[in-house]
């Protein structure tokens, strides 16, 4: 059964305290709808008390007004303007936690627009976090739209991981050992386990821990928002990942559209997020050689260009390139 706006059931006695599904979006329409529906289908016979707020963050595709036309029953927030992940979650935090169905709410799931639930998967991870009140976060195993797993398992970054998870030199060695152990893909993926933070594709979070941490960081514009919350969720309790509750993620569908605005996003947080936790001097140096890297990149790939070789791809990235070190120099 939905709870309407005014939280109040449209059935039958619910078993279990209510569930708060917060989900931000930026111009990914369909794939919302398909969100949306996706959840109808595996709550509404599942006896939970459920609400679901869309914050979307000034989209241009049409989504508030298919909102209004195929899910009236969602709550919508119109953000005014790109608030970002953490932005755009605290925004519907703020309100949920505050106002006055505050104390129903002891559950809120943040799940990304570019999700499908597969069966009884909140439902799954609802029921973990109500039966141990030790964990803070759940989180499912993601897959990929074609079935294949999607790695969400992450062990807090030591200094190396900076340097060799998602730069040219993971490029030039896709299995060194920082990256690897950092995605835990040491251990196997097919049990449940604690774990030290989740990707944020969808996380189950008790609100007594949010109201004890505090909402995420909205310094961040995009990415790393998720580790830093999480590293002070940590101090009220345990993340555990679930892999017997699974979401599908078509991983990126929003950021992909700016590819260059991404490359600044991830190095802006990056380095945010290296000065919070190894000091100004440590982020310095990652700087220059996130800088160096990718100047060399963009030599590589100018040279690819000028030799023809797929022209389109390599004038991607060189825009791409060219803008990320134009930020950081600039900065």
């Amino acid at each position: 059964m939905r709870i309407s706006k005014d939280c109040r059931s449209r059935g039958g006695d619910t078993d279990t305290a209510m569930l708060a599904i917060i989900i931000v979006s930026w111009n990914v329409r369909n794939l919302l709808d398909r969100c949306i529906t996706s959840i109808h289908a595996a709550l509404d016979s599942a006896g939970i008390a459920y609400r679901v707020i869309i914050v979307d963050n000034a989209s241009s595709d049409g989504t508030p007004a298919m909102l209004r036309a195929q899910h009236p029953d969602v709550e919508l927030l119109e953000a005014g303007g790109n608030l970002g992940f953490a932005g755009g979650n605290n925004l519907a935090l703020r309100r949920l936690l505050a106002g006055p169905a505050r104390g129903d709410v002891q559950y809120v799931l943040l799940l990304n627009p570019d999700t499908e639930i597969i069966d009884g998967a909140i439902v799954e991870l609802l029921r973990y976090l109500e039966a141990h009140p030790d964990i803070v976060v759940a989180g499912p195993r993601l897959r990929y739209p074609d079935g294949a797993p999607q790695s969400s398992r992450r062990r807090f970054p030591t200094p190396g991981v900076f340097f060799w998870e998602s730069t040219p030199l993971e490029q030039r060695w896709p299995g060194n050992p920082w990256a690897r152990r950092y995605r835990c893909a040491d251990t196997p993926d097919d049990r449940a386990q604690a774990v030290d933070w989740l990707v944020g594709a969808a996380l189950m979070v008790r609100r007594s821990a949010i109201e004890s941490a505090g909402l995420l960081d909205a310094g961040f514009a995009m990415y790393s928002e998720e580790l830093e919350w999480q590293l002070r969720l940590t101090r009220y309790g345990r993340i555990v990942y679930l892999p017997t509750a699974e979401i599908i993620h078509h991983e990126g569908k929003s950021s992909e559209q700016h590819p260059a605005r991404r490359y600044i996003n991830f190095h802006r947080s990056r380095l945010r997020f290296a000065r919070m936790r190894y000091g100004a001097g440590f982020a310095l140096l990652l700087k220059r050689f996130v800088v160096a890297a990718y100047s060399m990149e963009l030599a590589i790939e100018a040279g690819k260009w000028l030799l023809g070789h797929r022209r389109a791809l390599r004038s991607q990235r060189i825009v791409a390139y060219l803008a990320l070190l134009r930020a950081l120099v600039g900065e």
